[in-house]
């Protein structure tokens, strides 16, 4: 078992014992997206802790999403709900980079990408090329696009 993946299953146990309905929910909820990526396809595999994280964001962010539906659909309580939930899980994600740590990445990147000839719209694919390893995991894909966008645009 993977070590991120065994901190989830320590912290499940913990959260049933302390008797923490929200952690628990959470982190039961998560576990069954694990398992469930791990038997997709053709043959069960154990994910890696990458994958488990990959599978963590994704989680986290559907929760984001939730939460923005209820409030728009005037149900309060529900999107704070979801918005704690998202909580407890963003404790197993990687720090998020600050909008200056993220436009200095993308800063480089297009400095990178225009002395490679990129230019144009072909620049966009370029740079998001060079930045999308860079920060892995620590910013949401929508706001590196738009950080991007911005820079090559200013």
């Amino acid at each position: 078992m993977t070590t991120l993946k065994s901190k989830l299953h320590d912290d499940l146990t913990a959260a049933i014992k302390a008797r923490d309905e929200l952690r628990s929910s959470t982190l039961r909820l998560t576990l069954s997206a694990v398992a469930y990526e791990e038997t997709a396809g053709k043959v069960a595999r154990e994910l890696s802790d990458d994958e488990v994280l990959t599978v963590i964001t994704r989680e986290a962010k559907k929760r984001r999403e939730a939460a923005d539906a209820f409030d728009k659909g005037g149900r309060a309580e529900s999107a704070q709900r979801e918005l704690a939930e998202g909580e407890v899980l963003a404790e197993y994600l990687p720090k998020q980079l600050s909008d200056e740590e993220l436009a200095a990445i993308v800063a480089e990147a297009v400095a990178e990408a225009t002395a490679g000839g990129a230019e144009g719209p072909k620049a966009l694919g370029a740079v998001m090329k060079i930045v999308k390893p860079k920060v892995a995991g620590r910013a949401e894909g929508g706001r590196v696009a738009a950080a991007v966008k911005a820079a090559l645009a200013g």
